[in-house]
């Protein structure tokens, strides 16, 4: 006798955290629970191919690991455009100091 097939638990948490991970992800706090996300999915992925088709929820797993890496890729811009902001900033501040003419 075969078991039942069953869903897996670990494969909602996936998607929870990829979503998480999207949605926090421009204010670059995204980093932590999408790359959590990546992780599980991969361990959960393996306990999937494991069981031969036992547990479900690959669905749920792959739509996490697609937010995850949308969250990562969405903190990444979020980085280089306030790399950017500031590089300008600091190149468009006045430097130094400015003598009147004929200071020694």
């Amino acid at each position: 006798m075969d078991p039942e097939p069953v869903p897996m638990t670990k494969a909602r948490a996936v998607f929870a955290l990829g979503l998480v991970g999207l949605l926090t992800g421009p204010l670059v706090g995204g980093v932590i629970p999408a790359t959590l996300a990546l992780l599980l999915a991969r361990q959960s992925a393996r306990q999937a191919y494991a069981a031969g088709g036992y547990l479900t929820g690959s669905a749920w797993i792959r739509r996490g690991r697609q937010l995850a890496w949308a969250g990562l890729v969405l903190a990444a811009t979020a980085l280089v455009v306030a790399l950017i902001a500031g590089l300008l900033h600091l190149v468009a501040a006045p430097g130094g100091q400015d003598f009147a003419p004929g200071t020694d």
